[in-house]
């Protein structure tokens, strides 16, 4: 199984307050502010209101002309609007937050959830697939997912159509999470907003996007890594040979999780994403016991990181760490601390001038910690 080397977020104290917590809001949701960059400015600041307050003049020398930063106001009618649609806003640090998402790099400082926070303490398990599902596909998702909830086990999926409804069908009586690509109140596809509301009555939805915010595009990668970090395992079922599906599996071994994969037909598409892990090393499924037992398996803890104290540095020093970082960066993502090797360059000083970068749009992360030129 991989292990993630990325850097841990560091150690935080939750917001002690609402007010501190509409603070976090506010930074959070600030333009270009990601949770990669919400952490580093933590860390470097020392609190949220430094970092806050700090901002607009980080973005400024990174020749980001009148930024602005996120207002109490829309912070504060994001949180009545969540109010409304019955969620809770939870922050990184608090009791009531998941406890696998802790582990992964990046974690969202901020997740909204309509539901009860308490399966996030229960051991769980993802399982995704595709969307055109087959009928035996469907049946098979269904199938485990109802011996995994009976064996206690919570199932965490995308509510997708095909395999996850499936999944979700099969656990809502013992305990499953929806994780949604958009609002936590927006219900995508439509066709599944009787089953959201049942699995917000006995489960949990969870998202870490803004209230009201409709799905896109490019909010499923990020969406497939929180199913992924969520979960001790993801069980693949039916995945084409490029797919979310696969995506999210990649997440799980840059995470650390194991990855397991139900086989099928050589001459059925669905099944080529599979029969693929399966060839590369994926523990075969055939029913809810094999998922058990390959979770038996001792799995050596991943440690964090501590982040190092910022040395000083002159403009002419950071202008031409600039220069520097992007002619070794193109669009293809490469691991962040192979980065700072190349450089031959510390850490501490690297970190920050990555924000700065990002903040002014010229790189852009992914998940795992990569970063990119952007394009």
């Amino acid at each position: 199984m991989a292990k993630d080397f990325s850097p841990s977020p560091p150690p935080l104290t939750p917001p002690l307050t609402e007010e501190e917590k509409l603070s976090w809001l506010r930074l959070l949701r600030s333009r270009r502010v990601g949770p990669s960059t919400f952490y580093r400015l933590m860390a470097e600041h020392g609190s949220v209101a430094t970092a806050l307050e700090a901002l607009p003049e980080v973005a400024k020398s990174a020749g980001v002309a009148e930024y602005t930063l996120c207002t109490p106001d829309y912070a504060l009618g994001e949180v009545r609007a969540g109010r409304r649609a019955g969620a809770t806003l939870i922050a990184y640090g608090e009791d009531t937050y998941p406890t696998a998402l802790r582990d992964i790099a990046d974690p969202p400082p901020l997740v909204w959830v309509r539901g009860d926070p308490a399966l996030f303490t229960r051991p769980m398990i993802a399982m995704v697939g595709a969307r055109n599902a087959s009928s035996l596909g469907t049946r098979m998702a269904r199938k485990v997912a109802a011996d995994l909830g009976a064996e206690g086990f919570v199932v965490v999926s995308g509510l997708a159509r095909g395999i996850d409804t499936a999944a979700h069908l099969g656990s809502v009586e013992t305990g499953t999470v929806a994780v949604m690509a958009g609002g936590v109140d927006v219900i995508y596809p439509a066709e599944n907003a009787a089953l959201a509301q049942e699995i917000g009555e006995k489960g949990a939805l969870l998202s870490d996007q803004p209230i009201h915010v409709q799905p896109q595009a490019r909010h499923f990668p990020a969406r497939n890594r929180l199913i992924s970090g969520l979960a001790q395992a993801v069980v693949v079922v039916e995945a084409a040979a490029r797919s979310g599906s696969l995506i999210t599996a990649r997440n799980a071994l840059d995470q650390g999780r194991d990855v397991l994969a139900v086989p099928g037909h050589p001459f059925d598409a669905r099944a080529s994403g599979c029969n693929m892990l399966i060839r590369d090393g994926a523990a075969m499924v055939r029913g809810a016991r094999d998922v058990i037992e390959a979770l038996a398996k001792p799995v050596r803890p991943v440690e964090a990181a501590e982040p190092a104290a910022q040395p000083a540095r002159s403009l002419a020093d950071t202008a031409g760490l600039h220069r520097e970082i992007l002619s070794r960066l193109g669009p293809t993502p490469m691991a962040e601390d192979q980065l700072i090797r190349d450089l031959e360059a510390a850490p501490a000083t690297v970190a920050p001038v990555l924000v700065a970068l990002e903040l002014d749009g010229k790189i852009r992360r992914a998940a795992g910690g990569m970063v990119a030129r952007a394009v």
